[in-house]
């Protein structure tokens, strides 16, 4: 079994056992995550329409942050049907791109989700997503803490 695939067991093994117990999963929580910051989000469209598209930003978590870390477990981009965190990796002596496991960022740190590196796959990308507007991004934490941020939308040959 893949480290990703156990740790998304493992993720929904903990979720039914918090309803078999009677707590109601958090879905929503307030706007905002003390400490973390998101810059330089953009969004860059397919050169080929229908495949995806591909999202890259920097994630800072610094003062006023209460916790030592905060995991980010999942990007919405309005406009997508789907998103997925992604980064590259080697197999067999290739460099290959794969779905990655949430990160977790911890007080002081940056990550950067850039091209040749961590990004967000974004599948089903809607026809009113056009280069040079923008679109929202909600990045969603552990614990259900959410920023949302915009994007601007860039072309696919434009300067990343």
């Amino acid at each position: 079994m893949s480290k990703l695939m156990a740790a998304s067991l493992a993720l929904s093994l903990a979720g039914i056992g918090l309803t078999a117990c009677g707590s109601e999963p958090v879905e929503t929580a307030p706007e905002g995550l003390p400490g973390v910051s998101v810059t330089d989000a953009r969004l860059v469209l397919p050169a080929v329409k229908g495949n995806p598209g591909a999202l890259y930003f920097n994630l800072a978590y610094g003062e006023p942050g209460t916790a030592p870390r905060v995991g980010l477990n999942r990007v919405d981009i309005t406009g997508a049907e789907s998103t997925m965190l992604h980064a590259y990796g080697e197999w067999s002596g290739q460099k290959v791109m794969e779905e990655m496991i949430p990160p977790v960022i911890a007080k002081g740190e940056t990550l950067k989700f850039e091209p040749g590196g961590k990004h967000v796959m974004a599948m089903g990308l809607a026809e009113t997503l056009a280069a040079g507007g923008s679109t929202e991004v909600t990045l969603t934490f552990a614990g259900g803490d959410k920023v949302s941020v915009p994007a601007t939308i860039l072309g696919a040959g434009d300067e990343r």
